[in-house]
């Protein structure tokens, strides 16, 4: 087992590198913030405590205020599973800095085509979803909520869970849908798509994000192509921005990475090709074409991704 904190982790030496690298256009951050596993290494224990006892309440409630201090950027998970509020919203942004950034995976509302057969759906279980790539909702549930705080939304992102294939025509069924809700959408905000369905990552997938100004989040997830592959496929780039999530190891599923890596406090594997890719996105690419990117990083891809953003560091 490796180390359970690198002995050379410095939550402020971190801070400092990150924010060199904001100034550059380049926003690294982590996948959701609100991990107890990280209390000790980025979070001070003594914050969140009542009367000497930890409370997770005021942790959830509180952290990403700790966490603005050294990150510059971080993806709200969160906004896949429900709609924002504005009283939520609200209470977000007020407790970070006026530069920082977050990013948002919108609704599964509207990126499910088919409901999964989980428990929160109901009734809903294995249904096809009346809402898919439903452009007013979107408009009126999420932009329209978002307006206020534009200056700090970075990109949104559209995650489309792995599709049954017959749940289409084909390929051209599905772009052809992702076209129209896009023709849809008013410009101006910086629309991002993540597959999970290798086989719709073609060229006319690419093509039709491109023609939009739709970023591809670029992926490192169990169904899809390494990062590092994705990085060389032709035109690649589809927006004026970057986009990457480092989720999890090709060929692994979610459940099992969190039965492998639960509470994530400590990095238990090292994946290189990931780091390689997020390295050469952070440091080389920049440099070339000038693009903004927005690069996370998931607790679930070697166990702490506190510990994954420092392996990557040059500073």
């Amino acid at each position: 087992m490796l180390d359970l904190f690198p002995a050379d982790f410095d939550r402020d030496r971190l801070g400092s590198g990150l924010q060199e690298l904001r100034e550059k256009r380049i926003y690294v951050g982590t996948s959701s913030w609100k991990y107890e596993g990280w209390l000790g290494m980025l979070y001070d224990r003594a914050n969140y405590e009542n009367r000497g006892r930890f409370s997770k309440m005021r942790f959830d409630q509180e952290c990403i205020s700790e966490y603005s201090q050294f990150f510059p950027t971080v993806c709200v998970d969160a906004g896949y599973y429900r709609f924002p509020d504005e009283r939520y919203l609200e209470k977000l942004i007020r407790q970070v800095p006026s530069d920082f950034v977050f990013t948002w995976k919108i609704t599964d509302e509207i990126t499910l085509r088919r409901f999964p057969k989980l428990p929160r759906f109901g009734e809903r279980k294995g249904e096809l979803n009346p809402n898919f790539l439903n452009a007013d909702l979107c408009c009126q549930s999420i932009l329209r909520l978002l307006e206020s705080y534009r200056e700090q939304t970075g990109p949104l992102i559209f995650e489309f869970a792995e599709f049954r294939l017959s749940d289409f025509r084909g390929c051209d069924d599905f772009l052809e849908q992702l076209d129209h809700f896009f023709s849809s959408l008013p410009s101006g905000w910086s629309y991002a798509v993540e597959i999970r369905t290798e086989e719709f990552f073609t060229a006319a997938y690419l093509a039709l994000l491109a023609r939009h100004r739709v970023a591809h989040v670029l992926s490192q997830w169990s169904y899809m192509p390494e990062v590092n592959e994705q990085l060389n496929q032709p035109n690649i780039s589809t927006a004026d921005f970057k986009v990457a999530r480092f989720l999890l190891r090709r060929g692994r599923s979610y459940e099992r990475a969190v039965q492998l890596f639960s509470p994530y406090r400590e990095t238990k594997e090292v994946n290189e090709p990931a780091r390689a890719a997020a390295r050469s996105l952070i440091f080389d690419l920049p440099q070339k074409d000038g693009k903004p990117i927005f690069c996370y990083i998931n607790n679930r891809l070697e166990g702490n991704a506190l510990n994954t953003i420092w392996s990557l560091r040059t500073w």
